[in-house]
This record gives C-alpha cells, sequence and structure tokens, in this order.
C-alpha cells in the first residue's frame, strides 16, 4: 500500500507521473514529495511507487 495526502491506496508499481494524471493533476501546477524528498518533474515518469511509500501532493493555485 502506498500512503498519499494521508490516504492508502494499492498504488504500487505505477509511476509518480502515471498517478497525477490518473487523477486530474495538472504536473505543471503540483510539487511532489515522495519519503520526505521533493520529486524532480523530470523524474515524474521514472519513478515508480513501492509498497510502503509516502506521497505528498501539493497543487498551487493562483488568486489575488
Amino acid at each position: 500500500m502506498v500512503k498519499i495526502n494521508g490516504v492508502e491506496g494499492d498504488f504500487a508499481g505505477i509511476s509518480v507521473g502515471e498517478y497525477l494524471e490518473k487523477n486530474g493533476y495538472v504536473i505543471s501546477r503540483v510539487a511532489v514529495e515522495r519519503n520526505g524528498e521533493i520529486v524532480p518533474k523530470a523524474k515524474y515518469d521514472s519513478t515508480a511507487l513501492a509498497d510502503g511509500d509516502v506521497l505528498e501532493v501539493v497543487s498551487f493555485v493562483g488568486g489575488g
């Protein structure tokens, strides 16, 4: 199981990029932390999720 933003799910084996795409995130507007370390956007597609991983996905919103 992988915990993403506090919710556990069966996401092991897919990449960070696949998870973001399947869940409607706009990649240019998010930051991802995996197990306490920032994942560079260039590595989203090559970073595979594994059992026990903890992800935090933060979306940036504009406004004024």
